[in-house]
């Protein structure tokens, strides 16, 4: 049988970086000793007033189809919250809710880009970017970044990346898997780029409100950029919500209404008693989130003080989200080798981060996805792989 040639456009090298960590999940599940560190899925629980608001909707009958767009008071609270950062004019009817940032992120691609157009996006990136460029027909030309500048953008190589194809320009900040938060000046600076050759503009800010040092700013609140830009957000990664599958996609009100067409066709919706349960969630979103922010700053700290002291590893300080970059490239093995055999002999499940782009080639991307007491065990079976391995300083 005859399959559409969209099947091998969602396919490729980046999407099968997930090996290890479904081999890691099934040694789990065969009772076996593993740490997971593969992907970000926070450890612990969605905060209990927010769960709480789940199941009294679901008792109170809240289990019917609901507006395609999104309920109106969560979208309202999102406009709100962004509209409290700068954003002017910003209201419900710039705002669609859909299933996860990079449900929205597919979406906007298959509606802003086509055949033939270029998409630029700076990597290391998000592995699933590739895959939603390539099913609108574009091109994702991948900008680098250098990983001696903690892997921030090098604003004359996007400059320079542009052609008359170019259509897009898709980014992370703060960036997974890098942790790189994008100061103000290069936002500045793809701004006037935007301007000047008339692009739309994709920010993915899921993890904006975990930053640590260098403040978040969103590339819509700059002059002229709310009508070309694309403001993806989500509660997975500040409010432990990652299996709920809520997100956002802020937007001019015309492109959200190519949106709601798209979500009309493939999700129609999302559950009334999940809406609810976000909702607490942005109400309460200042507690939740500052608890969020200091148990990650705490859990970086900690795997730092205890890596970037083992002779072969170089640990990069991530200035936001769940995960620190880490060089391997002087303990004589490539990271897929390196991520392998260490899952082999200490039942470690890193990510070989050269997925995310060939920037990263050299990485292992380490998440801070399990309390401390497993964080420091994880960091001792490194260690002590590490140490083993020739020509390594004992």
């Amino acid at each position: 049988m005859k399959y559409s040639n969209l099947v091998e456009r969602l396919q490729g090298r980046r999407t099968s970086a997930w090996e290890i960590h479904h081999a890691a999940q099934q040694a789990a599940g065969r009772g076996e000793d593993v740490i997971v560190l593969s992907v970000g899925d926070p450890d612990f629980a969605t905060p209990e007033p927010v769960v709480e608001r789940a199941v009294a909707a679901l008792r109170a009958g809240d289990t019917h189809y609901t507006a395609i767009m999104g309920r109106e008071p969560l979208r309202e609270a999102i406009a709100r919250q962004h509209a409290a950062a700068g954003a002017r004019d910003v209201t419900a009817q710039n705002v669609i809710l859909c299933a996860g940032a990079q449900n929205g992120l597919f979406a906007a691609s298959l509606c802003l880009c086509e055949a033939g157009d270029e998409v630029l996006v700076p990597e290391p990136m998000y592995l699933t970017y590739e895959a939603a460029i390539r099913a609108s027909g574009a091109t994702l030309v991948p900008v680098p970044v250098d990983p001696d500048n903690g892997f921030h953008l090098d604003c004359d190589a996007l400059e320079a990346a542009v052609t008359p194809r170019t259509r897009a320009i898709f980014f992370a900040t703060p960036c997974n898997p890098t942790g790189a938060v994008m100061p103000r000046e290069h936002l500045e600076r793809i701004a006037q780029l935007a301007k000047r050759h008339d692009l739309w503009v994709v920010s993915d800010e899921v993890y904006a409100d975990l930053t640590f040092e260098r403040e978040h700013v969103s590339i819509a609140l700059l002059d002229g950029m709310a009508p070309r830009t694309v403001t993806l957000g989500s509660l997975s990664k500040s409010h432990a919500m990652p299996g709920w599958r809520i997100g956002w996609v802020i937007a001019p009100e015309t492109l959200i209404g190519h949106l709601g067409r798209l979500a009309l066709c493939m999700l129609y919706g999302l559950p009334g008693f999940i809406q609810e349960a976000a909702l607490t969630a942005l109400e309460q979103r200042e507690q939740i989130v500052a608890q969020m922010r200091a148990i990650y700053r705490r859990r970086r700290d900690l795997v730092y003080a205890r890596l970037s002291g083992v002779p072969g590893l170089r640990c990069l300080l991530p200035e936001a989200g769940m995960f620190m970059m880490i060089d391997v490239r002087c303990t004589g093995l490539d990271p897929h080798a390196f991520t392998w055999q260490l899952f082999e002999a200490q039942k470690v499940s890193l990510l070989d981060a050269s997925a995310f782009g060939e920037t990263a080639s050299g990485f292992v991307r380490f998440g801070f996805v399990v309390d401390d007491a497993r964080l420091i065990e994880a960091c001792e079976r490194i260690a002590a792989f590490v140490r083993q391995l020739p020509g390594i300083e004992r």
